[in-house]
C-alpha cells in the first residue's frame, strides 16, 4: 500500500458514476482521467462498447482516493447500469458533442432521480470533433433538458478525451463536490451489494461491490442474504491493494471463506450476521415517470431493481385502481422471489417486457403483511411511516412488528432510521408506557401496549373455549396457547411475556398451564357419572382393572371422553395410570409400593412372579406396577429382580 493513501485513508470516501448513452465516450473519459481502462471483457475491447460495469480509481488533489463505477450506455444492458447505480455518490452525466442528448441519456438521468443521487456533473465530450457554435448549441440544449431535475444547477464542462482539454477542470470540480458529499455512516452494521463474482486459483470465492454501510475487517463474520449463508471475510482489497479494514463509500474486493461460486449471484447482499430479513412483499411509494408511456394497472407484472438486484413482482395498488405518468401512489409489491433490503432504501421499476424504466421510489416497510387495496388504516399508517417525526414512526413501527417482540436493534432496522435519531424516541415511548420491554437471555425485547391489549384479549377467549372444551382439564398448555395468540414469537421470549399476559389478562399460570383464575376442575353432567363408575369399577378389580378399550367399551363411553375423565381423575390424585393403557386407583398403588418395599427390605429383592403372587393378579398387571416403581425411582431393575433404587434409599 502506497504511503499517499496511507495518509487519507481514514478521509471521506466517495464513489464517482458515470451515466449516459452509448459511445458517448464514457469509458474514454475514465480512462483520460485515471490512465486506468474499465473496460475488462474481451468482447467489450473488441466491440469498444461497455457490457458490464467497469471500475477505476484517481488520487484528486485534495488528497482523497476517488472510486469511480462506469456504467453500460446501451439499452440492452440497463440492469447492469441500475447493478452500479445505487452505490453512486457523484454522477458525472457523459454527452457527446456530436450528438446531443439521446434516449439513454434521459433514461439514465430518470434511474439517476428515482434512486435520488444529489450531485453530479455533466460531461460534454468529444469537444475536439465539433464546432464551437455546434457545442454552444448541445450545451444550451443541455440546460434545458436539466430543467428540473438535480442537475439543474450542475456544472456543464466540455472535455476532450483526446486532447485532454477540459479534463483538468472536470477533476478540480469532482474534487470540490466530493468535500460536500455527505459521508455514508460507519457506525451502521455493514451492508455489501454483491454486483460481481468470481474464483480466483488460489484465494477461491471472490467478491465485488460498494460498501453502502458500516466498515469491515479481515476476519470478520458475515452473512450471505438472501440465501442465509454464513461466511467470514477472509481478505479485502480496495482499489487493488490489500487492507485490513473498509468503510462505507468505498469499492471493495472481498475474498470468502467456505463459499462457493455457485452458491451466490449478482443481487446477493453481504451483511452483518442477522442484520437482515428476508421478504417476499415491501410497501413502497411508487412515482411513475412523467413521461411513461402508459398508466400503470393494478397487479400489473413488473420487474424490481434495488441494491443490485433484480426480481419479478407484481405492483398493488393501495390507494388508487391507476397510477398515471408524473403521479404518486402507495403500493404492495408482491415479489417472485426474496429480496434482503431495509425500509428506506430507494428501488426502480420497469415493464416486464418490451423493457423501459417507468418509475420507482422508496421503501416504506420492508417487512410488511399483506395489505389489502383501500383500506384506511394501512393508508394511514404508510402515510405516517413516509412523513411522520421519528416519534410517531418508531410508535408505529412497534405496533406493526410487536408480534415478533423485536430487540433494539432489529426495531430501529425495521423504521428505517438511524439508530442515534430513534432512541430517544424509544426512550419516549417507554417512559409513556406506550412501549414495554422484556429481558430474555439479557437481552431487551420491545412491544406496544396496545399489541398486548390485542393478546390479552385473545388470550382471555382462547383460554375460556379451552374450559369450555375441556372441562376436565387444570388449564391450557402454554405452547397451545402460543400457537394460538401470536406464534411468531418463539418459545423462550412468550415464556417471559407469559407471565405478563396472564396478570393482565386475570389468567394464572400452574405449572406448564394457564387458566382463568377461578377455574376448577368439576365433574358434572355426563362426566360426573362416568367418574363415578369408573371409580366403582376400578374398586371392583383393584390389581386388575380393566384397560382403557376394556372400560370404555363396558360404560359404552368412547375412549377420547374416558382418557379426559382418567387424566382428570390423575390430577387430583385420585387414580394413577401406571401405563397410557392402564389405570389403578392411588390408594392401591400405594399400597402396593408399601408392600414392595417390605419384601425387597425382608428378601433384599422382588421378582415380578412374587408380586403377582402376593396381590393374585396377572404378570400384566404385577410388570405394570414395577415399571411404574422403576420410573418414580422407588425400584430399579436388577437382572430378573427388583432392588431398591439408590435415590430411594438416600432419601
Amino acid at each position: 500500500m502506497s504511503g499517499a493513501y496511507r495518509e487519507v485513508d481514514n478521509l471521506k470516501h466517495v464513489i464517482i458514476g458515470t451515466a449516459g448513452h452509448i459511445d458517448h465516450g464514457k469509458s474514454s473519459l475514465i480512462r483520460a482521467i485515471t490512465n486506468i481502462n474499465p473496460d475488462r471483457l474481451k468482447e467489450e475491447k473488441e466491440r469498444g462498447i461497455t457490457i458490464e460495469l467497469g471500475f477505476a480509481y484517481f488520487d484528486l488533489p485534495s488528497g482523497r482516493r476517488a472510486g469511480i463505477v462506469d456504467v453500460p450506455g446501451h439499452e440492452k444492458f440497463i440492469k447492469n447500469m441500475l447493478a452500479g447505480a445505487g452505490g453512486i455518490d457523484i454522477v458525472i452525466l457523459v454527452v457527446a458533442a456530436d450528438e446531443g442528448v439521446m434516449p439513454q441519456t434521459v433514461e439514465h438521468l430518470h434511474i439517476l432521480s428515482l434512486l435520488e443521487t444529489k450531485k453530479g456533473i455533466v460531461a460534454v465530450t468529444k469537444t475536439d470533433m465539433v464546432e464551437l457554435d455546434w457545442l454552444e448549441l448541445v450545451i444550451d440544449d443541455i440546460r434545458d433538458r436539466l430543467q428540473g431535475t438535480f442537475l439543474q444547477d450542475a456544472p456543464v464542462i466540455p472535455v476532450s478525451s483526446v486532447t485532454k482539454e477540459g479534463i483538468s477542470e472536470l477533476v478540480a470540480k469532482i474534487d470540490e463536490l466530493t468535500a460536500i458529499v455527505e459521508s455514508r455512516d460507519e457506525h451502521l452494521p455493514f451492508r455489501y451489494p454483491i454486483d460481481r463474482v468470481f474464483s480466483m486459483t488460489g484465494f477461491g470465492t471472490i467478491v465485488t461491490g460498494t460498501l453502502i454501510a458500516g466498515k469491515v475487517r479481515v476476519g470478520d463474520k458475515a452473512e450471505i442474504y438472501p440465501q442465509g449463508i454464513a461466511t467470514r471475510i477472509r481478505s479485502l482489497q480496495v482499489h487493488g491493494q490489500k487492507v485490513e479494514e473498509a468503510y462505507a463509500g468505498q469499492r471493495v474486493a472481498m475474498n470468502l471463506a467456505g463459499v462457493q461460486v455457485d452458491d451466490l449471484q449478482r443481487g446477493n447482499v453481504l451483511a452483518a450476521p442477522g442484520l437482515l430479513r428476508t421478504s417476499l412483499m415491501l410497501d413502497v411509494r411508487l412515482e411513475l415517470l412523467a413521461d411513461a408511456p402508459k398508466p400503470l394497472d393494478n397487479r400489473e407484472r413488473l420487474r424490481l431493481y434495488t441494491g443490485t438486484s433484480e426480481v419479478l413482482c407484481r405492483a398493488v395498488l393501495l390507494d388508487t385502481d391507476y397510477l398515471f405518468p408524473g403521479e404518486k401512489a402507495l403500493a404492495q409489491l408482491r415479489l417472485e422471489e426474496p429480496v434482503a433490503v431495509l425500509t428506506g432504501d430507494r428501488f426502480v421499476v420497469r415493464t416486464y417486457s418490451p423493457m423501459h424504466t417507468i418509475g420507482g421510489g422508496s421503501i416504506l416497510d420492508a417487512h410488511p403483511k399483506k395489505r389489502r387495496r383501500f383500506r384506511a388504516d394501512s393508508i394511514r399508517e404508510l402515510e405516517l411511516r413516509e412523513s411522520g417525526g421519528d416519534l410517531q414512526i418508531l410508535n408505529q413501527t412497534l405496533l406493526a412488528h410487536s408480534d415478533k417482540l423485536p430487540v433494539e436493534e432489529e426495531l430501529f432496522r425495521l423504521a428505517g432510521r438511524p439508530a442515534r435519531e430513534l432512541e430517544a424516541a424509544l426512550e419516549t415511548l417507554l417512559e409513556e408506557d406506550i412501549a414495554l420491554n422484556l429481558v430474555v437471555d439479557g437481552k431487551h425485547h420491545y412491544l406496544h401496549t396496545d399489541y398486548l391489549q390485542k393478546i390479552v384479549e385473545r388470550a382471555q377467549q382462547a383460554v375460556a373455549t379451552y374450559h369450555r372444551r375441556y372441562p376436565l382439564r387444570p388449564g391450557m398448555p402454554k405452547e397451545e396457547l402460543r400457537s394460538r395468540i401470536c406464534k411468531q414469537i418463539s418459545p423462550k421470549p412468550f415464556n417471559a411475556l407469559v407471565t405478563l399476559l396472564a396478570g393482565e389478562a386475570g389468567l394464572v399460570l400452574r405449572g406448564g398451564v394457564i387458566a382463568a383464575h377461578d377455574w376448577q376442575v368439576s365433574f358434572s353432567g355426563p362426566y360426573a357419572r362416568i367418574r363415578e363408575k369408573v371409580l366403582q369399577r376400578l374398586a371392583a378389580a383393584p390389581y386388575a382393572p380393566p384397560d382403557m378399550e376394556e372400560l370404555a367399551n363396558e360404560l359404552n363411553e368412547t375412549v377420547d371422553r374416558l382418557a379426559e375423565v382418567l387424566a382428570a381423575l390423575a390430577d387430583l390424585g385420585d387414580v394413577v395410570r401406571v401405563t397410557s393403557e392402564i389405570a389403578f386407583a392411588a390408594t392401591v398403588v400405594a399400597d402396593v409400593q408399601e408392600l414392595v418395599l417390605g419384601i425387597i427390605r425382608e428378601k433384599g429383592s422382588i421378582t415380578i412372579a412374587d408380586l403377582r403372587d402376593e396381590l393374585g393378579t396377572s404378570r400384566k398387571y404385577a410388570l405394570a406396577l414395577l415399571e411404574y416403581l422403576d420410573a418414580q425411582k422407588v425400584t430399579q431393575r436388577k437382572g430378573d429382580s427388583r432392588v431398591l433404587h439408590p435415590q430411594f434409599q438416600a432419601e
